[in-house]
C-alpha cells in the first residue's frame, strides 16, 4: 500500500495511489448495508463510519469491528466512583479520588504512602461452639466465647503471602478454645506460640491476641497483645 505524506504540487497522482489512498481514509455510509455495496473487497485496517448509528469500525481481516469514539481513562472506575484531575508537564500526574469500594484482586500495591487510614472490624458475636476467622472479612475481629471446647480456624489468608489478624476476645477463659491454622474441622496445624504455650485467657474481660503468618496460613504464629482489659 502506497503512503505518501507530503504532497507537492505537480506531482502526480496515479491510480494505484488513489486506490491505496481510498483504503487509509476513513469512509461514510448510512449503514452497513451501503458500506458493503460500496466495499466489496475490504483491507485489514481500513476504518469506516456509520452515520445512522455513529458507529467507527475497522476491518481486522475477516470481518467488520466496532471501536470505540469515547474511551478514556475514567472507564476503568465502571462509573463515577473514580475522580480523575490530570497535572501539567510531559508526563501528567494523576489525582485519583475513590468515593467506593476498590477491589485490588490480590494484587500488589507498592511504593504506596498511607495516611489516615482504618481496618474492617468484622463482628463475630457469641460462640459457643467451633468456628472460623475468615481473613476475608476483616484484619480486626472482635468475638465473645460464652462456653465450650472448641477449635478456632484462621482461614482464607494470602497464598504464599505475609498475613495478620488481630482478635479482641471477651471471655475467652470462659471457654477452652484452640486457635488452629486452617478450618476448625479440616485438621489445620495448631497455632505457635512463644515458648510452646498459649496463653491463660481471661473468663471475664477482653484479650487481645495477634496472629501472623509467612506462608499464606499453613503455619501461624501467636502471640498475646494484652491480656485482662477489664
Amino acid at each position: 500500500m502506497t503512503y505518501k505524506a507530503d504532497w507537492v504540487t505537480g506531482d502526480i497522482l496515479t491510480a494505484a495511489q488513489q486506490n491505496d489512498l481510498a483504503k487509509q481514509a476513513i469512509s461514510r455510509f448510512a449503514d452497513a448495508s451501503a458500506r458493503d455495496a460500496a466495499i466489496t473487497s475490504p483491507t485489514e485496517g481500513q476504518f469506516c463510519y456509520l452515520t445512522g448509528s455513529n458507529a467507527l469500525q475497522f476491518y481486522d481481516g475477516s470481518s467488520w469491528t466496532a471501536t470505540s469514539l469515547t474511551a478514556d481513562i475514567t472507564e476503568v472506575a465502571a462509573g463515577t466512583n473514580i475522580d480523575v484531575t490530570s497535572g501539567t508537564g510531559p508526563v501528567p500526574s494523576v489525582a485519583v479520588s475513590i468515593d467506593a469500594e476498590l477491589a485490588c484482586a490480590d494484587q500488589v500495591v507498592s511504593r504506596a504512602q498511607m495516611k489516615d487510614y482504618a481496618e474492617t472490624v468484622n463482628a463475630l458475636g457469641s460462640k459457643s461452639a467451633a468456628f472460623n476467622i475468615d481473613f476475608e472479612d476483616g484484619n480486626v475481629q472482635t468475638v465473645t466465647i460464652s462456653s465450650g471446647t472448641f477449635n478456632i480456624g484462621l482461614t482464607n489468608s494470602l497464598a504464599s503471602h505475609s498475613n495478620s489478624v488481630t482478635i479482641l476476645g471477651t471471655n475467652l477463659g470462659a471457654g477452652t478454645p484452640s486457635f488452629v491454622a486452617g478450618a476448625h474441622g479440616g485438621g489445620g496445624n495448631a497455632v505457635k506460640w512463644a515458648g510452646g504455650t498459649a496463653p491463660t485467657y481471661t473468663a471475664s474481660g477482653t484479650d487481645v491476641l495477634c496472629f501472623t503468618t509467612f506462608d499464606g496460613g499453613t503455619t501461624f504464629y501467636g502471640f498475646a497483645a494484652g491480656l485482662d482489659f477489664s
